[in-house]
C-alpha cells in the first residue's frame, strides 16, 4: 500500500478548493465524491470551513500572514523575557 504524501495548501488554494465544495454539493454531488475529488479528508474540509469559511482568497493571504507575523512577534517577546531574567540575575549577584 503507498502512502499519499501531505501537501500543505496555501491560503489561496483553501479558498478556491472551499468554492469548489460548495459549488459540487450544491450541484447535487455526494460529499464522498467531493472529498475524493479535493483530495482532502472530511475532518480538514471541516477544519477549513471553520478558519477560512466566507473568505476571500486576499483575506486568507493576509489572515495568514497575520499568524505568522504573531508567532515571530511571540518569539521575540520570550527571547528578550528570558534575557531580561537572566538580567536580573547576574544583577542580583547569585551566581
Amino acid at each position: 500500500m503507498s502512502e499519499k504524501r501531505r501537501k500543505r495548501h496555501s491560503a489561496e488554494e483553501v479558498v478556491r478548493k472551499l468554492r469548489d465544495a460548495d459549488a459540487m454539493l450544491n450541484a447535487g454531488k455526494d460529499l464522498a465524491v467531493v472529498l475524493q475529488t479535493l483530495e482532502v479528508s472530511e475532518a480538514t474540509l471541516h477544519r477549513w470551513r471553520a478558519q477560512y469559511g466566507g473568505m476571500k482568497a486576499e483575506e486568507a493571504k493576509r489572515l495568514k500572514q497575520l499568524e505568522e507575523e504573531n508567532r515571530r512577534l511571540k518569539q521575540l517577546v520570550a527571547d528578550l523575557s528570558l534575557d531580561n531574567q537572566m538580567l536580573k540575575h547576574v544583577a542580583s549577584g547569585n551566581w
